[in-house]
């Protein structure tokens, strides 16, 4: 390829060097560099890689594309940016050849159900015989391929290599996870979604190497209707409507209050042998009978969110009716365990606000008892230790405290933190620092009709304690306490009030 042909959505200044330069590749790395690639420089908050320039040059690199200018040899092309991430971006696409635009996209973004309706999005393509990629929380899936990631939405590079995999593997759609990070840092500039979902918005993600404040925020979020040719937005949720009455794009509303495009009404809680959901009526552009093998009334807006965009998409209607009965998404409201006794759920839910969602909507299938196996993770912001405990006292009959991934401070000073906020609501709770054991006890000492959340962390597969990452797995010791339970071996002892 020749550079410049890599530039075309690209503001920049020629300083130095020709456009008509061959290049093969695009690297932000300077431990990446090779003869043929362009080299994008970028000042972080921690790392300015224009320092890197020159040592990135004596390693081939003849283009390089710059926020600021930099003293480099003559036969060097240097383009300068305005900004490196947005580059970095185009010239991801570019260098795959977008991709992106190759198949029909759905981006979903939203503070809370983000990973859950990608999923079901996912799903109803599926069960239309549609070949489908997917980028989210829980990784990149695509045929034959699944792959564990670091960030909600990869780095822009990342995310068109995904692409280009995807068409590759056949796929006719890409439904992925928009996080407001990703729209902050830039990843996902250049993309145009087919359709863009905002699930909802609640004040999140606000600090120190986040967002600034709720503003910020709120304006990430509401770029999903900036960057696609069709709009979903979520009409009971007030910022989402507002941020649908400001967007660049036609945008279609749903709801569980009516007068929206899609509604859903008569909504059920299920809670059978073989079965934990939901059941629903959806009227508007779409209309039917629903079932969704996942509990919780959020569940039902994500559902309407998932089926709104793929009958947007032309899918056929019957096969959408049918298509979330069985849906399972890993650690989201996940149904690990249920017999005609007790119910065991497991699910990402880390912070008061999605504690108290999970913990309401568990209480519409009136359980005996409520039981939530909880902890904080170490070396954050203490609110949020403070704010569960109290949400637990309140909502839980009882709560059983433990860790999860203390990282360098102590599971027990944590759990201090937790108690202070829980005991003045007058909640029972135990504590059993070991999650193993935690979560042994809940499952062994289950009485009649309980439902156990087992919450916080959800997908994860590790435990974090002083910089090191053990493999843990919720579901797995569900799974493994369920079956010793079944031959008469117990386990786990607990101390609290």
């Amino acid at each position: 390829m020749v550079f410049k042909d890599w530039l075309e959505d690209i503001r920049c200044q020629v300083l130095q060097g020709s456009l008509e330069t061959e290049v093969s590749e695009v690297v932000y790395d300077s431990r990446r560099a090779c003869e043929g690639a362009v080299f994008v420089a970028m000042a972080g908050s921690r790392v300015d890689s224009h320092e890197f320039c020159s040592q990135v040059y004596t390693a081939g690199v003849r283009v390089f594309v710059t926020e600021r200018p930099v003293s480099l040899p003559e036969d060097a092309t240097v383009v300068l940016v305005e900004n490196g991430r947005e580059a970095l971006a185009h010239l991801s696409a570019a260098r795959f050849g977008f991709p992106a635009r190759k198949m029909i996209t759905i981006g979903v973004t939203g503070t809370k159900g983000k990973t859950t309706t990608t999923h079901m999005i996912k799903a109803a393509l599926t069960s239309c015989g549609k070949k489908v990629g997917m980028i989210g929380t829980n990784g990149v899936s695509f045929p034959g391929t699944f792959e564990t990631t670091r960030n909600t939405t990869p780095e822009s590079y990342q995310l068109h290599w995904y692409f280009s995999q995807m068409l590759e593997a056949g796929c006719e759609y890409m439904v992925m996870e928009v996080s407001s990070q990703a729209v902050k840092m830039h990843r996902t500039d250049g993309i145009l979604f087919d359709y863009g979902i905002f699930t909802n918005i609640t004040p999140d993600h606000i600090g120190p190497d986040e967002h600034e404040n709720f503003e910020e925020y709120f304006r990430c979020k509401s770029a999903i209707f900036k960057q696609s040719r069709t709009g979903i937005a979520n009409l009971d949720d007030k910022f989402v409507a507002k941020a649908a009455e400001n967007a660049l794009c036609p945008v279609y509303g749903y709801s569980l209050t009516g007068g929206a495009d899609f509604c859903a009404e008569d909504i059920g809680y299920l809670a059978e042998k073989d079965f934990v959901g939901l059941e629903f009526s959806m009227k508007g552009r779409l209309s039917g009978n629903i079932r969704v093998g996942i509990p919780g009334r959020f569940n039902v807006e994500n559902a309407v969110a998932a089926l709104s965009v793929c009958s947007l998409a032309g899918l056929p209607q019957d096969k959408l009716c049918t298509a979330l009965e069985k849906i399972h998404v890993d650690g989201r409201m996940e149904i690990a365990y249920a017999s005609e006794d007790i119910r065991v759920i497991i699910d990402y839910a880390h912070n008061a606000v999605s504690m108290e969602s999970l913990l309401t909507t568990l209480r519409d299938y009136h359980p005996a008892r409520l039981v939530v196996v909880f902890g904080c993770g170490g070396n954050r912001a203490k609110e949020r230790r403070y704010a569960m405990g109290e949400m637990a006292g309140k909502l839980a009959d009882l709560s059983i405290l433990t860790a999860d991934n203390s990282r360098y401070e102590r599971v027990e000073d944590i759990l201090e933190d937790i108690k202070s906020a829980l005991i003045p609501t007058g909640g029972k709770y135990l504590e059993i620092p070991d999650r193993k054991e935690a979560i042994v006890y809940a499952v062994t000492h289950a009485q009649k009709g309980d439902m156990i959340a087992v919450i916080g962390k959800g997908h994860e597969d590790y435990q974090e304690v002083n910089g090191v990452r053990t493999h843990f797995l919720d579901r797995e010791v569900v799974d493994e306490t369920v079956k010793q339970a079944r031959t008469g071996v117990a386990a786990g002892n607990g101390k609290g009030k």
